[in-house]
């Protein structure tokens, strides 16, 4: 099988023209040699005489011995004229062997300093899949260069016998890969992957949602394992849309603000959501008491306070949904339960690896567990490295189907070596195709301990992070930014196509640390960088020896 760069093109959702190059894209890979390089999807662009000349080749095939292959395909219906072969694009008329010309006159130019005066063959082939050319003529080029709907089976036997026979040449070919692949960024188009793995994602970690929710016991008190990516968030959201379809009342209840805020957008209008202490707060105004917050013990105050509270009529669910259950302790669980009606079903939805805050695991008698080692969301590469670095006595199961590559590092000394890590990071993401609002830098210290938060930008990005304060309406108001920058604490719950975890700091790696670890690296959905102190790098290091 063919070398294929970009190498997640099977990941790339297209259609029509850009569909029939992913299905030629999927011929060549089968049916040409491994020591064949196929690029997709060159492009390149340059200056003439004050107007900007662009040349598209749709693959390039690189020989050992350093020969270029170049096919162009034309999809669709084309036009034989007394000109030559026409292709129609948006309504305009185009002859196939002058843009042929154009671009080989373009790439030679472009190579000449690649090559340094070693001698380059550069064949040319027209591949139309869907036309079957009457007069071979009008394309320009010699028959046995052109492969139409009636030869299209043997494209790979036509390019192969177009192979000439030479000695290797390792070191131009090389430079010619990196010229195509690296030169011209050739990489894949990562806003045209992420809708599609976000969907594909969705749908794989809807499993979950399906079969947990066919569960029939009675009382109804589930226990969810589960880990990150695993589809709690998906289950939740169904087990509240399936009890606002049916008139029954719900309420979901977390730990983390951010979770709450994020799932609130989400969840249907009629349906409660709150962290704990939101809700202690709401039902004890209801009640008409307040608290004092800026009493030392204001929080230990309304959590007893509120489990006093006896539930009135209005107060009582149907459906309970409790997610970060790692996070709660025991005095919180009888007060939630309370407000379950007869026949009510209960839902506790946990990681224990993203239990940040020390707490101690919870019995909860009568609760039937049910364990979901499975990860939808990560990229396999990366949970490579959490099973491998952290040393799970349960690995977690990667079913992404995103491989994702290799996870970068980047070591720093001091802060200024921090920050200057961390913008690298950043601009590796950018490099990479994503969009600022694509990365989540997340940071592995707490709002009070971290170096970057005091910042309001990052070399030439402007971060956006949580000021503290909420608006009138309850939402958390954020500093003006186009890069997000939250604690890995905040961010739990959550997930970006791309996270740069940064600020990775510690001397042994206690359980804290592995878990701080666990719910940073497991948020990327498909890129993952890590900035790491070098303390940090040396105890990574040696475990994964």
């Amino acid at each position: 099988m063919a070398t294929v760069l970009p190498t997640d093109w099977r990941t790339v959702e297209a259609a029509g023209a850009a569909q029939r190059e992913i299905e030629t894209l999927a011929t060549l890979a089968a049916g040409l040699p491994d020591e064949l390089t196929v690029l997709h999807g060159v492009h390149w662009t340059r200056v003439e005489r004050g107007f900007a000349v662009f040349g598209e080749i749709d693959f390039v095939i690189v020989t050992p011995g350093a020969s270029i292959l170049l096919i162009e395909q034309k999809s669709g219906f084309l036009t034989e004229t007394a000109d030559g072969l026409v292709k129609k694009y948006e309504g305009r008329d185009k002859l196939v062997r002058p843009q042929l010309d154009r671009t080989l006159d373009a790439l030679r130019r472009r190579l000449a300093p690649i090559v340094q005066g070693e001698p380059l063959a550069i064949d040319c082939f027209l591949y139309c899949p869907d036309y079957t050319i009457k007069s071979i003529g009008t394309a320009g080029l010699p028959p046995e260069r052109i492969v139409d709907a009636r030869s299209r089976g043997q494209l790979c036997a036509r390019l192969l016998a177009a192979v000439p026979a030479e000695p290797p040449r390792d070191l131009l070919a090389h430079r010619l890969r990196r010229f195509f692949e690296n030169e011209l960024q050739l990489v894949a188009d990562v806003s045209a992957l992420l809708g599609h793995a976000e969907r594909m994602v969705t749908r794989l970690s809807e499993g979950l949602a399906t079969w947990a929710r066919r569960l029939e016991f009675e009382p109804f008190r589930l226990r969810v394992v589960g880990t990150a990516g695993s589809g709690k968030t998906q289950l939740a959201l169904a087990v509240l849309n399936d009890a606002a379809a049916a008139g029954r009342k719900a309420l979901f209840v977390c730990f983390n603000r951010p979770l709450a805020d994020h799932l609130a957008r989400m969840a249907p209008a009629a349906v409660e959501v709150a962290t704990f202490h939101q809700l202690c707060d709401r039902r004890l105004r209801a009640a008409g008491q307040r608290i004092d917050f800026s009493a030392p013990d204001a929080f230990a105050a309304m959590e007893s306070r509120f489990a006093a509270l006896t539930p009135g009529a209005d107060d009582a669910v149907d459906e309970l949904i409790i997610d970060e259950g790692q996070d709660f302790v025991a005095e919180w669980v009888a007060p939630l339960l309370a407000r379950l009606r007869p026949g009510g079903r209960a839902w506790w939805l946990e990681d224990p690896m993203q239990n940040l805050y020390g707490r101690d695991p919870l019995a909860l008698p009568g609760f039937t567990t049910l364990r979901a080692d499975t990860n939808y969301r990560s990229p396999r590469g990366v949970l490579g490295h959490v099973n491998r670095l952290l040393a799970r006595q349960r690995p977690i199961e990667a079913a992404s189907p995103i491989a994702g590559g290799e996870v970068e590092f980047l070591t720093y000394g001091d802060t200024a070596d921090l920050i200057d890590k961390t913008r690298r990071a950043v601009t590796l993401a950018l490099q990479a195709g994503f969009r600022k609002q694509d990365v989540a830098l997340v940071t592995f210290s707490g709002r009070e301990r971290s170096r970057l938060m005091p910042f309001d930008a990052l070399g030439a990005h402007r971060l956006m992070s949580f000021t503290g304060r909420y608006d009138l309406f309850g939402n958390p108001q954020y500093s003006e930014g186009d890069l997000l920058l939250e604690t890995v604490y905040r961010f739990k719950g959550q997930a970006a196509p791309c996270v740069v975890l940064t600020e990775v700091d510690f001397e042994t790696l206690d359980e804290i640390a592995r878990r701080k670890l666990f719910v940073g690296m497991t948020r990327a959905s498909m890129k993952l960088v890590v900035v790491l102190s070098e303390r940090a790098a040396a105890t990574l290091m040696a475990r994964a020896e």
